[in-house]
């Protein structure tokens, strides 16, 4: 049967906007959306009306899970936090290991999050490209065979959703896909092989960033 895994990465980021945010944060690594970063989440969201999603799976950074919340809203489903999804650890871009909100607390905040889920992917700091990429990949497959044949929606990073999407495709998916705020990334299982669909649609956005950043 077919199986169609949308990907996406969160949208604009509050230290995109406001970069002094991050000289004074309590998790300077874990940025909120930004307010126009809100309305790229709920047009993400208005493009996945309809759609045949199944399950959502989102990184448990702030900015992931807000994204995936407003998908969530629209869909009437519940999140699924898997790390395995998460932002690429690097330790160029963080001094230390980023601090985030616990499951429960981020459950407090979005009532949609499954605190009975566990994580099927293990993440440690620091990591390189490679593990990094390994990691999203492996998520990637990890969920769609898990979850198949159902249709499910992955939140991710910009590195995470190109790993998760090499993952699946395979190194076409390094140079086709552009992982820009808020992008949508579409794979279609028609067995034994993945189709690449979409590769970063931003079609859905009124605001799309002329200069694709990943951190």
């Amino acid at each position: 049967m077919n199986q169609i895994v949308w990907i996406a990465r969160h949208a604009n980021r509050l230290d995109f906007v406001n970069p002094e945010w991050f000289l004074t944060a309590e998790r300077r690594y874990d940025p909120p959306l930004s307010e126009d970063g809100m309305v790229q989440a709920q047009q993400l969201a208005n493009r996945l009306k309809g759609e045949n999603i199944a399950h959502i799976f989102a990184s448990p950074f702030l900015r992931t899970v807000q994204t995936a919340n407003a998908v969530a809203e629209v869909l009437d489903l519940p999140i699924k936090l898997e790390i395995g999804l998460s932002e690429w650890l690097n330790p160029v871009w963080m001094t230390e290991e980023p601090q985030r909100l616990s499951t429960f607390a981020l459950a407090e905040l979005f009532p949609r999050i499954d605190t009975s889920y566990t994580p099927r992917i293990a993440v440690n700091y620091p990591e390189t490209y490679e593990q990094m990429q390994q990691r999203s990949g492996q998520t990637a497959r990890c969920l769609t065979t898990e979850f198949s044949p159902e249709d499910i929606l992955l939140v991710g990073h910009g590195a995470s959703v190109l790993g998760a999407t090499i993952g699946l495709v395979g190194e076409i998916a390094r140079t086709e896909v552009k992982a820009s705020l808020c992008s949508l990334v579409k794979v279609v299982r028609q067995h034994p092989e993945w189709l690449l669909e979409l590769k970063g649609d931003t079609s859905h956005l009124t605001q799309v960033e002329e200069v694709i950043r990943f951190n």
